[in-house]
């Protein structure tokens, strides 16, 4: 929902722009019920295990493909070896709205073709530690829709984790979309905003993610 002032579109760096608000509230729930679904299986939501033993304290679930570090499956091996859930067609086609949206109409949306998507949950005392999105062979840009409470997300540079970086406010409806230049910039979410959500999305506390990617990998 909108706030007192009104969010500026921003280009936070080259081919990275933030969309505020792009989701309308009955879109945001939808989204809200569908995730609660995926999140039931046939792969559960959970803690991925980093293969060092550490635990994200990000619970994800997959479409598509499934995503454990660091590489892509068309089955859950880490969790109970089920087949990942199928990305669904209106999926794709909001992931292709979105790319128009941050890029305009010779930005390259219709030969956009994600192929999975990773959808995050973060409770409130989740975060994401500065990371590239590189397992995917496919160079194209990834979109990443924000639903829920606000965060800090940190954008970075694509050579290390360090500064310069720069802290947006994702809220709830949020559209935030980056490739070209900064397709592999570091990025992360050092902190969530308790009760900054709009509980007319249906979201009863925490922030949920989605992030669609192509792969590359093609068909299996």
């Amino acid at each position: 929902m909108g706030g007192l002032f009104p969010r500026p579109r921003t280009v936070v760096a080259p081919g990275a722009v933030h969309v505020p608000e792009w989701l309308s509230p009955e879109r945001q729930r939808e989204l809200v019920a569908a995730c609660r679904e995926w999140a039931r299986g046939p792969v559960p939501l959970r803690h991925t295990v980093l293969p060092g033993g550490g635990v994200m304290s990000v619970r994800t679930v997959c479409l598509g493909w499934h995503w454990q570090p660091y590489r892509y499956s068309r089955t859950a091996d880490d969790v109970n070896g089920a087949p990942v859930a199928p990305l669904p067609a209106w999926l794709v086609e909001l992931g292709r709205a979105a790319v128009a949206e941050a890029y305009g109409p010779e930005g390259g949306a219709g030969a956009y073709a994600p192929d999975a998507a990773l959808v995050n949950f973060y409770d409130d005392a989740a975060r994401m530690g500065m990371h590239q999105d590189k397992e995917e062979r496919a160079g194209a840009p990834v979109v990443s829709l924000s639903i829920g409470d606000s965060c800090v997300f940190r954008f970075g540079n694509t050579e290390h984790r360090g500064r310069p970086y720069t802290d947006v406010e994702l809220a709830s409806g949020d559209l935030f979309v980056f490739g070209g230049p900064s397709r592999y910039a570091f990025h992360g979410v050092p902190r969530i905003l308790p009760g900054t959500a709009d509980p007319g999305t249906g979201m009863r506390g925490g922030r949920l993610n989605l992030t669609l990617r192509e792969t590359g990998l093609g068909a299996p």
